[in-house]
């Protein structure tokens, strides 16, 4: 086999071995011992973490070897690179803490951001003039650690707020709680959406009339929405809504029909779900957390970004600096990628500031956590896909 086919068996394999860790830290919920990472369970869910994290840095350096390259480069590579570092700061974390829930939570969400990133192309392509650099692997590294440990406080944040927040009566955090759950749903409908169309082979491909060039734009999606001022030029469906005019960029009807293909399983995920259920996710979730110490996840929530705040501001702010000074001859520049890890660092900074020197503990601070993951989110998908710059990917 190639070097290309075996790093995607080996981030396979991962994939199956953070799922079935999964199962092994559900199997602690309700155990009566006073520490459940002394279960038979939980040993046994962490030993095949660290084995699902070993085959991903398998996969991360035969890509590496494959390519001549670090595997950062474009979507697929950094998205998974995130979910393994997602991964490491769990584990960092568990064995500073022992807390099993964690696991429950932190590893279906890497499985999502690694499955989320599997639908983008996966092909080995060469580097750019402009990322042929040592600081390529230095800056990008870095500040995808810092943001995945960023992450884990929003993991503890989720595990608190679901334990915590009272589910006996509607209210703004009710609410804003399914919210948040409902977007993990729609990105279960997105994997779930492409993936089936991706397995059928479907296409359809449009020509579009931009600045008067004609272009053609493929669809790997039904067109619920088709590209603005565009024709069909291949068989495939159609409802002849356009995107939005003021929608620019390359392929923004495709991206933005993937977007309403999304929500909308979302939606109907969502809708299943509860009509299950018969009663709010969270709420169903709740009884399953009554033994959890929730003072414990406060306190990973806190040091989570007492780790990942340095990390990030290394990874995304001064190394990137340094890079930018050498490959365009200034430290900072305005570009939108530029400008969302500040609002990035700031909005973190402001965070330990509230919880140090404003006391913001328990409920403020998990819901600080989880605004701040949606930051790391917008930057993640909307600031690398939709906004043009000198840092989208292609």
């Amino acid at each position: 086999m190639d070097l290309y086919t075996v790093s995607s068996n080996f981030l396979y394999a991962a994939f199956i071995l953070y799922l079935v860790a999964t199962f092994f830290f559900g199997a602690t919920i309700g155990n009566k011992k006073e520490a459940n990472s002394k279960s038979k369970a939980s040993k046994i869910a962490i030993t095949i973490t660290i084995l699902g994290f070993i085959s991903q840095l398998i996969y991360f350096f035969v890509r590496w070897n494959a390519a001549g390259h670090a595997p950062v480069s474009n979507m697929f590579e950094f998205i998974a690179f995130f979910g393994m570092m997602l991964v490491l700061g769990f584990i960092i974390l568990y064995f500073i803490y022992r807390e099993t829930i964690i696991g429950l939570f932190a590893l279906p969400i890497a499985l999502l951001i690694i499955g989320y990133g599997s639908m983008f192309p996966t092909e080995i392509s060469p580097l750019v003039p402009s990322l042929q650099t040592h600081w390529l692997y230095i800056h990008v590294t870095t500040a995808a650690l810092g943001e995945a440990i960023l992450a884990i406080s929003f993991v503890a944040g989720l595990v608190y707020l679901i334990a915590k927040v009272d589910q006996t009566t509607t209210s703004k955090q009710t609410i804003w709680l399914e919210v948040v759950l409902f977007f993990i749903f729609t990105t279960v409908a997105f994997i779930i959406i492409t993936t089936t169309f991706e397995a059928v082979g479907y296409q359809a491909e449009f020509t579009q009339e931009i600045d008067g060039i004609e272009q053609t734009v493929e669809y790997h999606l039904p067109a619920l929405f088709e590209p603005n001022n565009s024709e069909l030029v291949s068989d495939g469906f159609t409802t002849g809504i356009e995107t939005p005019a003021w929608m620019h960029g390359a392929n923004a009807g495709s991206k933005f029909n993937t977007l309403i293909w999304s929500i909308l399983g979302g939606l109907v995920l969502y809708g299943l779900t509860r009509l299950i259920l018969r009663k709010r996710v969270a709420a169903a979730i709740q009884p399953m957390l009554s033994r959890v110490n929730t003072d414990k996840v406060d306190e990973i929530i806190y040091r989570s970004v007492a780790i990942g705040f340095p990390v990030f501001t290394l990874g995304a702010l001064i190394f990137a600096a340094i890079w930018a000074q050498d490959a365009w001859g200034r430290f900072w520049g305005w570009d939108p990628k530029e400008v969302w890890a500040l609002v990035t660092w700031l909005f973190y900074a402001a965070f330990l500031h509230l919880r140090l020197g404003a006391g913001w503990h328990g409920e403020k601070s998990a819901w600080l956590a989880v605004i701040g993951f949606t930051i790391i989110m917008i930057n993640l998908i909307f600031v690398n896909l939709v906004i043009a710059g000198l840092h989208s990917y292609a």
